[in-house]
């Protein structure tokens, strides 16, 4: 049996919630219990989300302080003792307030899973937890240095600076004399163009990008190496000449590869 506690005073954004619904049914199974806390702004806002899902609301009591934490704590402990107890328990909150309830839950041999939005996942609470799903992936942008390098590359191959240079020696010379060199640049443009797009690919291929074009490597599990690079290459971020190990090995800081001689599978280490 899954349990689903959501914290919508933290993991408040619809997308959010309905992603980690999905992303935890695809990766652990059917979710038998399903419920959201939170205050009453924040559950009206949820309010299709959680009709769609079958999310069970618990709305605060109208307190001078959130009680949103310790209601979700204490439905996680009564949910702990019953018989039979939930195998697996996902927190959706970021919120470092949880920590003791994760090592109790653990503590009787249930496993426990956040799901938190990155920027709101405070990295102290990470060690706690068996497994970390992160929601609201597909915002991580590919960083501005690596931007800037590809753009000069994309302005240069494509300015048509030949195409001047003749226009300005036809008047001057005969033809015959100039016909040679201009066919020699005409050809030299085309190869530039034709290479260009390869050269483009590799030069946008980052961890981001990696992990967006298969998002299961988010899973920091060991995934087949030849599937991933399948999915490279039809994301055209993996030329047809080149491995997919070659790859990889370019990011040793994000990436791990096994079996070292010859590798086979691949996993991500961070982002």
């Amino acid at each position: 049996m899954i349990a689903l506690l959501i914290d919508a005073d933290n993991l408040s954004s619809p997308a959010w919630v309905d992603e980690a619904v999905e992303t935890l049914e695809r990766n652990e199974g059917a979710i038998a219990i399903r419920r959201a806390y939170g205050s009453p702004e924040n559950m009206k806002g949820l309010a299709d989300v959680l009709r769609l899902r079958a999310i069970r609301p618990f709305v605060n009591l109208p307190l001078s302080k959130n009680t949103t934490d310790m209601s979700l704590a204490v439905d996680a402990m009564e949910l702990a003792c019953l018989t039979p107890r939930p195998k697996l328990m996902a927190i959706a909150s970021g919120d470092l307030d949880f920590v003791p309830l994760v090592v109790r839950l653990r503590e009787r041999g249930i496993r426990v899973v956040c799901i938190s939005e990155r920027t709101k996942l405070s990295q102290d609470a990470i060690p706690a937890y068996d497994h970390v799903i992160y929601v609201g992936a597909d915002q991580v942008l590919v960083p501005e240095p690596e931007k800037l390098e590809i753009l000069p590359l994309a302005v240069e191959v494509v300015r048509p600076a030949p195409k001047k240079s003749v226009a300005k020696a036809a008047p001057v010379k005969p033809a015959t004399t100039k016909a040679p060199a201009v066919a020699t640049k005409k050809a030299a443009v085309k190869k530039v163009a034709k290479k260009s797009p390869g050269k483009a690919a590799e030069a946008v291929t980052s961890p981001q990008t990696i992990v967006a074009a298969f998002p299961n490597l988010r899973l920091g599990q060991w995934l087949e190496l030849s599937d991933v690079a399948k999915i490279l290459h039809d994301k055209k971020l993996l030329a047809k000449s080149a491995t997919s190990t070659k790859l990889f090995k370019k990011f040793p800081d994000h990436f791990e590869l096994t079996p070292a001689g010859k590798p086979n599978k691949v996993r991500l280490i961070q982002l």
